[in-house]
């Protein structure tokens, strides 16, 4: 395969978060890659509507994306859960179905513990 070819397959997880401050978003971001639980983390400012205890909210938040491969996630999703100052944080993985080739490799490389 050429380093244009794309591979197929979950070997690859994007995993988000969400997060109230900057400041958090970047403690966990940093914390996930020096940990080499994730390769990398976007972090982006979004806004966010929901019900919480029966009342709507809707509040600017951060939200994180990690990517891993799946063998991290259980040691991923313990060190989010460790840090997150919300009660009931959104934690989950969406799989990277294609990727290009080089990309997975450096994940995969950044990502094992």
């Amino acid at each position: 395969m050429g380093a244009e070819a794309q591979t197929t397959g979950t070997r690859l997880l994007a995993v988000v978060t969400t997060v109230a401050t900057r400041d958090d978003a970047q403690r966990i971001a940093s914390a996930l890659v020096e940990r080499r639980l994730a390769a990398c983390v976007h972090i982006t400012e979004i806004e966010s509507v929901y019900t919480w205890q029966g009342t709507l909210q809707q509040e600017k938040e951060f939200r994180l994306v990690a990517k891993t491969v799946p063998t991290r996630y259980p040691a991923l999703e313990q060190a989010i859960r460790e840090m997150h100052r919300y009660e009931l944080p959104a934690i989950y993985a969406l799989p990277i179905e294609r990727a290009f080739e080089p990309y997975v490799q450096w994940v995969s490389e950044c990502s094992s513990g």
